[in-house]
């Protein structure tokens, strides 16, 4: 029901894809009138869960939350969390999104804060980019974790294998950046992932990771300024193309390299940001997603529940924090043997 296009869009999209993919259910939920309306005959694979209400775009997300216990967005987290549903998708408010994801799911057992990443274009395929919104005040070991997280995600729904990591900061040696910067470096260093240290903002297109770590701030004014920049660019083209017979002219000779680029700025065939870290999928999608996105986010959802990406991260959180505290261990040990040495001379 959410989404600036809402249901017009959003039913369409399920309904084609429910109708490609047969192997998969698809739960629409919102107003039943509404939806029926919009979705005609439903295909044996697809059906519809009634929800009263829907926390609009400009509305304050946990406000909207406590005064509408039936909005469409819990009601989907909630079947999801009684183990109805394995992943809801949603284009309406990402905050919403967001909240519903973890306080009706909840985080998995040793996430401290989930991420929200987001798949961006490169000539040589995407990569992940995290946190893009979640959490804007960051620690050292958020963002280790958003690094396990992200891989995860990449190597089981991207088919990366063995993904490089680094961490998004003002210089490219290994540990330049402020103090939380230096201390991921360090967790990362002793990690089990393939880190390659540091990367700058110019390099995001040059594929040089395939997963950038940073925090939500950051992430999100990287994203934005993407998507603002590429449409100012094509905005030039067009306005290029269109100035002089010449300019149309040179469309034509030009139009099916102009329509291979296009397709590495298609960000539709992406679907949508994974919320990272909480027990369930959740994919939320752009707010202006029309059908074509949302057929591409459901495509996601089904690919990272199959995968079990939620039930990796808890293991490979819960080996990752055994393997700190045998290292902390042992660390000790060893000062402790240093200083009764000293005693001892």
């Amino acid at each position: 029901m959410g989404g600036d296009h809402g249901a017009a869009e959003v039913v369409p999209g399920v309904i084609d894809y429910a109708r490609a993919h047969p192997d998969v259910e698809l739960i629409l939920v919102g107003d039943t009138d509404t939806v029926r309306r919009l979705a005609g005959p439903l295909p044996d694979n697809a059906r519809i869960v009634h929800a009263g209400s829907v926390i609009e775009m400009d509305e304050h997300p946990a406000r909207a939350m406590r005064e509408k216990k039936d909005a469409s967005i819990l009601v989907a987290a909630e079947l999801v969390r009684a183990g109805d549903a394995d992943a809801v998708v949603t284009a309406g408010h990402t905050g919403a999104g967001m909240a519903a994801g973890i306080l009706k799911l909840g985080r998995l057992p040793g996430v401290d804060r989930p991420g929200l990443a987001v798949q961006m274009v490169t000539d040589t395929g995407p990569l992940v980019l995290i946190d893009i919104g979640a959490n804007p005040d960051s620690t050292a070991e958020n963002l280790a974790q958003y690094a396990r997280m992200g891989a995860i995600f990449a190597e089981k729904v991207l088919g990366v294998e063995d993904p490089r990591v680094a961490l998004l900061s003002i210089g490219e040696e290994k540990g330049k950046g402020d103090a939380r910067i230096q201390r991921a470096t360090d967790l990362l260093d002793a990690s089990t992932l393939t880190f390659v240290g540091n990367v700058e903002g110019r390099d995001l297109t040059r594929h040089m990771a395939d997963v950038i770590v940073t925090d939500a701030v950051a992430g999100n004014v990287v994203i934005k300024f993407f998507e603002g920049l590429s449409g100012f660019i094509f905005d030039l083209w067009r306005t290029e193309f269109r100035r002089s017979w010449r300019g149309r002219l040179a469309y034509l000779l030009m139009r099916p390299s102009i329509a291979r680029i296009r397709s590495i700025f298609d960000y539709e065939t992406h679907g949508g940001s994974p919320l990272l870290g909480v027990k369930g999928t959740v994919i939320i999608t752009h707010g202006s997603a029309r059908r074509r996105m949302i057929g591409f986010a459901c495509d996601v959802a089904a690919r990272t529940a199959a995968a079990r990406v939620p039930d990796l991260i808890a293991e490979a959180l819960a080996a990752d924090n055994e393997r700190l505290a045998t290292v902390a261990a042992t660390a000790k040990a060893a000062a402790d043997e240093r200083r009764d040495e000293e005693v001892v001379s």
